[in-house]
């Protein structure tokens, strides 16, 4: 689909995000692999003569000129990022790398085909891509910033150079849930559990089995993890354990999630059972079956495990099995129960929000190992900073390895805002309905922003956007259709507004 004319294929309204969301989407994105998204939007600012930078980390900052008479008004910078989550279901055939997202628009909905939906943030690029091609629109001058690998580490905005900016006022469009507006972030930190693994090779020792936890809802582990859902890598591990009080078994490999930021719905063990003890495994695997759709009635429903009986020639060679020892496979199953997981503090101040929380995203094989990938946050660095000294100390009882990586800092509420008093008058002047003013547990862009630019008036926004990080992704027209026109209305409002 051509930059010129992003025309829609499925949406029939006279919103112009929606169309340049489609468009976007035909483009992969991935976190780390936006060269394409980024040279895509660049070209179509570039072809409307925007003064257009494109710098080292695939960001770019896009500047449009004040509308007549917003000449005076300080500029506003419109943030988000180019990047998606790539989750889909099993049996799914799409590879993020080359292959498109495949829309659907049911009735008020639009959701994609057995993937995620990239509508986090690929809204807000569609945003930011109608606001450069309103032509009748009344806005201060605008500075559009679209950052590459949030999802990710957040290494775009923390590698963007902020004396290319000029603005003061930031609108982030990076949220989720119309009629509310955030203000306060929590910080974050990737921590890396590595399990060394030494390999026994031993005639085959059984049946192998594929051990699979999945039905589960997952959810982004910042806005869903207070909810209490199930981790799959943490069923997998309690189900793993279960069986090794019971009957001998060897595991061959282990793997589980697809992101530090998104709850695990799936997890899996390859599995060699001896003959004569599968029938226990399989009523053993039936048993934690029953207890977890207990145990998570009301999150997680759908909650499955099993083992089913798959082709060993995958994992084993020359009449060989090639499975963990058993003193690595102890490691394994310890490290699974035991890495941190879940809602650590709530916060006592503000109900319903968490104040320090880790969830282990990724479980993936390695020539090494087997490597954990957790993202932990928490609004309070000190707090954040205990939870992963924890972490390395549990590694080093365990034998494992750890790593921490790069942390992004939280976002500080900000006692006076010219935005945020704008985006609430506003919202109550067209809604009829006062707006909700909240801090928000997952990590957003606007920390690093603030913590790089002193004095920084950042607010977030956006449409409603459900199950996000999950194939179950999807967005409401209309609330798009209605946040575009207050965001219209916004800007234009800044005029009312003394600095």
């Amino acid at each position: 689909m051509s930059s010129a004319n992003a025309e829609s294929r499925l949406y029939r309204g006279d919103c112009p995000v929606i169309p340049h969301f489609e468009a976007l989407s035909a483009i992969p994105r991935s976190s780390g692999h936006e060269r394409a998204a980024s040279d895509y939007v660049a070209a179509f600012a570039r072809s409307r003569g925007f003064d257009t930078v494109q710098d080292a980390s695939l960001n770019l900052i896009i500047r449009k000129p004040a509308s007549a008479g917003y000449e005076q008004v300080p500029p506003v910078i419109v943030q988000g990022h180019l990047d998606m989550v790539g989750e889909k279901n099993a049996g799914v055939a799409h590879d993020f790398l080359t292959d498109p997202i495949r829309l659907r628009l049911d009735g008020d909905f639009m959701t994609a085909e057995g993937t995620t939906l990239g509508g986090d943030n690929g809204l807000g690029v569609a945003f930011a891509m109608a606001l450069l091609d309103a032509r009748n629109a009344e806005h201060p001058a605008l500075e559009i910033v679209l950052t590459t690998e949030e999802e990710t580490s957040m290494k775009g905005a923390r590698k963007l150079d902020p004396a290319l900016l000029k603005g003061r006022m930031m609108i982030n469009l990076d949220s989720d849930r119309e009629g509310v507006l955030y203000v306060s972030s929590a910080g974050g930190a990737r921590a890396y559990h590595a399990v060394p693994v030494e390999w026994t090779a031993e005639p085959r020792p059984g049946r192998a089995g594929r051990l699979r936890v999945h039905g589960l809802l997952g959810g982004h582990s910042g806005d869903d993890i207070v909810h209490e859902r199930a981790n799959a890598c943490e069923l997998l591990g309690r189900t793993l354990d279960g069986l090794r009080k019971r009957l001998p078994y060897g595991v061959a490999e282990v793997r589980g999630g697809l992101a530090s930021n998104a709850i695990p719905r799936e997890a899996e063990a390859t599995l060699f059972v001896p003959e004569a003890h599968w029938e226990q495994a399989q009523a053993a695997i039936r048993e934690w079956e029953s207890v977890f759709k207990t145990e998570y009635a009301a999150s997680d429903p759908e909650a499955s495990v099993s083992l089913e009986a798959c082709e060993a020639g995958a994992v084993a060679a020359d009449g060989a099995a090639r499975i963990f020892s058993d003193a690595s496979l102890s490691k394994l199953v310890d490290s699974l129960l035991l890495v941190p997981n879940g809602v650590l503090r709530m916060d006592k101040a503000i109900p319903g929000l968490p104040r320090t929380s880790t969830n282990v995203g990724i479980v993936a094989m390695t020539p090494e190992g087997v490597r954990f990938e957790s993202l932990v946050r928490s609004s309070l660095r000190s707090e954040l900073d205990a939870a992963m000294t924890r972490m390395e100390a549990l590694a080093r009882l365990l034998g494992c390895g750890f790593e921490a990586g790069d942390h992004y800092p939280g976002w500080p509420y900000r006692m006076s805002s010219r935005l945020r008093d704008v985006f609430v008058d506003v919202y109550g002047r067209e809604s009829g309905k006062p707006m909700e003013v909240k801090a928000v547990h997952a990590g957003i862009e606007c920390g690093i922003f603030a913590d790089k630019m002193p004095g920084l008036d950042a607010v977030s926004y956006g449409p409603d956007l459900y199950d996000i990080h999950t194939p179950e992704e999807r967005f409401r027209v209309s609330s798009v259709e209605r946040t575009w026109h207050y965001l219209l209305q916004v800007l234009k409002a800044l005029k009312e507004f003394p600095a």
